[in-house]
C-alpha cells in the first residue's frame, strides 16, 4: 500500500490527524457542568494527609475537584484508615482516585528497577498479581472508594468489562496513569474506546501534541502543570490558559517534589508530604490566575455531580 493511501486512510477512515496540530485549534468540549478545566492534587497518601489538604483548601479558598492518592498501593494502609480516607473525601466532595496495589516499581520485581529495565513499563507481572490487585480493589470498593488509577491496559480491559457486567458499582471511574506511558492521539482514542474515564498523557508533550489528542477524544486529559524533579521538573503554569483552551476538558495536575519514590514508597513520612500541600494549592491558584487573566473566556466552577466521590 502506498504511503499516501495509508495517510488518507488514517485521516478519512480512522479520523486521526496525520501530524501534530500546529494551528492549536480551540477545543469545543467541556466537562459536564460547562467547565474547561479543573484542579487535581496528587500524592495524598493517608487520611491525615487528606485532612491537612482539606484544611489548606479552606484556608486558601481554592476549588479542588480530584485527589490522586496511595499511588504506592492502598494496601499500605489499614482498613480503618482506608474508610477514614474515603469519609474525608466524601465530606469534602472531592473525587478520590487510588491505586489498589503496588505495581512493578514497588512489588519486589528487579527488571523494572535496573537502568534499562524501566522502559518495559509499570505493568502487572503474572496472574497472581492480578488476583492480588482485584482483592485489594474489592477492599477499596467496600470502603466506599469509587475512583481508581490504572497503570496497565490489561487491568483496564478487565475492570471495564466487570463494570459493564454489573459486578462493580456503575459509578466507579478509571483513570489511566502516566505510568502507562501514552502520548499520542491513537493511544488516547484506544483508551477511550476501552472504557477509560480520563487519562494522563506523558508530561513533556508539546501543545500541538495535546491538540492532536483532543481532536480525537472526548474524555478528560490530566496534564502535569508541575512534576517532580526526578521526572523532569516540568513547570507549565504560564501555559495554563493555552492548555485549558486546547485540551478542554482538562485536569490541571500538580505534583511538586524531589522524586516519586520519596512520595509513594511504603516508608513515606506524612510530614514532608504535608509540607508540600501549601505548595500544591499555591500552584493551583497561580494556574487559575493565568486562566482568569486570559483573553480566552475559560470557565472554571465547582460543579461536582459527575465526580467519583466515595460512598463510605
Amino acid at each position: 500500500m502506498a504511503f499516501k493511501e495509508m495517510m488518507d486512510y488514517m485521516k478519512n477512515e480512522m479520523k486521526f490527524p496525520t501530524k501534530d496540530l500546529n494551528d492549536l485549534p480551540t477545543s469545543t468540549k467541556t466537562f459536564e457542568g460547562g467547565a474547561h478545566y479543573r484542579m487535581e492534587i496528587t500524592g495524598i497518601e493517608s487520611a491525615k494527609n487528606f485532612e491537612n489538604l482539606v484544611k489548606e483548601i479552606d484556608k486558601q479558598k481554592v476549588v479542588i475537584h480530584r485527589v490522586i492518592g496511595m499511588v504506592g498501593g492502598s494496601a499500605l494502609i489499614d482498613k480503618a484508615q482506608l474508610k477514614e480516607y474515603a469519609q474525608i473525601s466524601a465530606d469534602a466532595k472531592i473525587e478520590a482516585l487510588v491505586n489498589p496495589m503496588a505495581s512493578r516499581a514497588w512489588d519486589g520485581a528487579n527488571q523494572y528497577k535496573t537502568p534499562e529495565g524501566y522502559v518495559s513499563g509499570m505493568r502487572l507481572r503474572g496472574q497472581d498479581n492480578m488476583y492480588l490487585w482485584l482483592k485489594e480493589f474489592d477492599r477499596c470498593l467496600n470502603a466506599g472508594i469509587r475512583g481508581f488509577l490504572i497503570t496497565d491496559e490489561s487491568v483496564l480491559h478487565m475492570v471495564v468489562k466487570m463494570r459493564a457486567a454489573g459486578l462493580i458499582p456503575a459509578e466507579t471511574k478509571f483513570k489511566v496513569s502516566v505510568f502507562a506511558g501514552h502520548g499520542n492521539a491513537v493511544a488516547a482514542k484506544m483508551l477511550e474506546d476501552m472504557g477509560a474515564d480520563s487519562f494522563n498523557p506523558l508530561a513533556d508533550l508539546t501543545l500541538p501534541m495535546f491538540a492532536s489528542i483532543r481532536s480525537t477524544t472526548n474524555i478528560p486529559m490530566d496534564v502535569y502543570m508541575s512534576l517532580v524533579d526526578s521526572m523532569g521538573n516540568i513547570q507549565r503554569h504560564v501555559d495554563s490558559d493555552e492548555i485549558a483552551r486546547i485540551c478542554a476538558p482538562v485536569y490541571f495536575k500538580f505534583e511538586p517534589g524531589k522524586n516519586e519514590m520519596d512520595i509513594y514508597n511504603a516508608w513515606h513520612d506524612d510530614e514532608p508530604l504535608d509540607k508540600l500541600i501549601p505548595v500544591k494549592i499555591r500552584m493551583a491558584k497561580i494556574a487559575k490566575e493565568w486562566c482568569d487573566e486570559s483573553d480566552t473566556e475559560l470557565v472554571f466552577n465547582d460543579y461536582k455531580e459527575d465526580l467519583a466521590i466515595p460512598r463510605p
